[in-house]
């Protein structure tokens, strides 16, 4: 017999009720130049993520190297990124990092985009992206039965996406690095710190009432005892930190 809990006449089942379970997608990460000015985009990743909603149960990434001023672009391959983690696991709800009032991807139109408070950079890039955007979250729809909202960095698990994402890039660059024996200068997500364990590397959130959000990467190839990490602020970005990698001597 489930146990009820009752408020102001209602009633509540405390045992039995399903956690909600979320795929979510972000980019992460950025090679910076000598004046920390953004340049490429380094990595995708979609996460599973479940209670208590700290970390990704199940997760998909993929370096991109993509350039900043194209970042528009990489929404949609978040989307696609969401679709090919669901024929793996199981969700209640899809949420891209894509702040429009949580409504469903597949239920915007040109007219709504139109009528909404984004700049018009934003606009113009987002109705380019729209068509492929709908595609998506409407195969997502048909085979999954799932709504993708458009929900942006109010969701926990964007925020676990994005983290997710920064430590598979931290990782990818590493090789980069290694490769092409250069040092390299990383922007890390707002208000997180990156932290070794072994043969994983975490990023954690910083902001308040995360301290215990974190994503993470697996080093399975070894990268991280062959290159030299320096931690620094962002002196042109407050709340941002820069991490400059380089090969071992």
């Amino acid at each position: 017999m489930k146990s009820k809990a009752n408020f102001r006449g209602r009633s509540y089942n405390l045992k039995g009720e399903k956690d909600m379970k979320v795929v979510s997608a972000d980019s992460s990460v950025a090679i910076l130049d000598s004046e920390f000015t953004p340049q490429y985009l380094v990595a995708s990743a979609s996460v599973l993520v479940e209670t208590p909603y700290r970390e990704a149960h199940q997760r998909l990434a993929k370096p991109i190297f993509r350039e900043v001023k194209d970042g528009y672009e990489v929404i949609a391959g978040e989307a696609e990124l969401c679709r090919d983690l669901l024929s793996v696991v199981k969700a209640d709800v899809v949420h891209l990092d894509l702040s429009l009032g949580a409504l469903p991807v597949e239920d915007l139109s040109p007219v709504q985009l139109s009528n909404m408070r984004v700049s018009n950079k934003a606009r113009q890039h987002l109705l380019r992206l729209l068509p492929r955007l709908r595609k998506v979250a409407g195969e997502i729809k048909r085979v999954y039965g799932l709504d993708v909202l458009a929900i942006g960095k109010e969701s926990i698990p964007v925020r676990v996406a994005e983290l997710t994402a920064a430590a598979e890039a931290v990782l990818f660059a590493c090789g980069q690095v290694l490769e092409e024996k250069e040092e390299v200068l990383l922007g890390l997500p707002s208000r997180s710190q990156p932290r070794v364990a072994g043969r994983r590397l975490y990023l954690y959130s910083l902001m308040a009432a995360e301290h215990d959000v974190r994503g993470y990467a697996e080093d399975s190839e070894g990268v991280l005892s062959k290159v030299d990490m320096v931690e620094i602020l962002n002196p042109c970005a407050r709340g941002f930190r820069a991490l400059r990698v380089k090969p071992k001597k």
